[in-house]
């Protein structure tokens, strides 16, 4: 605990401590930096899918209110819906089975860079057959030009 002491003349009896109302933080900043480190070190571990190698563009990010499905298709053509490897005759009974028969939930298409654009449409396009309206391709984002501010990343991290 801090003290000062009052050596002002005449005002006070000469000695007289007073406290000082002051809360020490450093304690406080230390555990917040620990933790800070913490979440920097544990978040990316926390990210799963499968590694795909997705073109850049400049677009803005969507929103979406709901966590979307996300069907992956790899350079070598074989297709991901979330994590799990799918055929393309099979994809849109799982899909109609993971969103309960919701027209409406969004699907993000995530396409490799170097995969050709007939593939990647074909799959798009067996999708959209199948009664899903909000489906959406992802790509990365790159870097902002100068005047436009920085935009957030559309996809997340990149594994």
């Amino acid at each position: 605990m801090a003290f000062s002491m009052n050596t002002g003349g005449g005002r006070g009896r000469a000695g007289r401590y007073r406290p000082l109302a002051e809360i020490n933080v450093t304690p406080l900043v230390d555990v917040m930096l620990v933790l800070l480190i913490i979440f920097m070190v544990t978040a990316p571990l926390m990210t799963s899918g499968v590694s795909v190698d997705l073109p850049k563009t400049n677009a803005q990010p969507l929103n979406s209110d709901s966590e979307p499905l996300t069907v992956t298709i790899k350079a070598d053509g074989s297709i991901f819906l979330q994590e799990q490897a799918v055929d393309i005759g099979d994809l849109v009974t799982k899909l109609q089975a993971i969103a309960k028969n919701n027209p409406d939930r969004r699907i993000f298409v995530r396409g490799d860079k170097d995969l050709a654009y007939g593939r990647i449409m074909e799959v798009m396009g067996t999708i959209t057959q199948g009664g899903f309206t909000k489906v959406a391709l992802l790509a990365e984002q790159t870097a902002a030009p100068a005047s436009a501010p920085p935009a957030k990343p559309a996809t997340g991290p990149r594994k």
